[in-house]
């Protein structure tokens, strides 16, 4: 069992910043990876970027060079920083936490989700 709850959502204009955090806890010695997802107005849930418990990250094409996942062990966290953000950003964003205990069974757990709104 993981939960997780995110914060650092808001309203910021266009070619600003803002940095999303996420806290874990729980049986957080089981996650193998942690990410962010979002989902804007009328679309569907996609993966923004994640990063493994070996440091392995990847990013959505829309996003690379412009966000951050970083993570914090010691504080069972993982942070998205969000640079020259975009109106096409606007979307509730959701951070994942995956648990794989054996070959081809996953389990995913998530956060509440946080708003984030940038504004032209």
């Amino acid at each position: 069992q993981v939960q997780l709850v995110e914060s650092g959502g808001g309203l910021v204009q266009a070619g600003g910043s803002l940095r999303l955090s996420c806290a874990a806890s729980g049986s957080t010695f089981s996650i193998n990876s942690m990410g962010w997802y979002r989902q804007g107005p009328g679309k569907q849930r996609e993966l923004v970027t994640s990063i493994s418990t070996g440091g392995s990250t990847n990013y959505a094409d829309s996003v690379k060079g412009r966000f951050t996942i970083s993570r914090d062990n010691a504080k069972n966290t993982v942070y998205l920083q969000m640079n020259s953000l975009k109106p096409e950003d606007t979307a509730v964003y959701y951070c994942n936490a995956a648990v794989i205990p054996r070959p081809a069974i996953t389990y995913n757990y998530w956060g509440q989700g946080t708003q984030v709104t940038v504004s032209s």
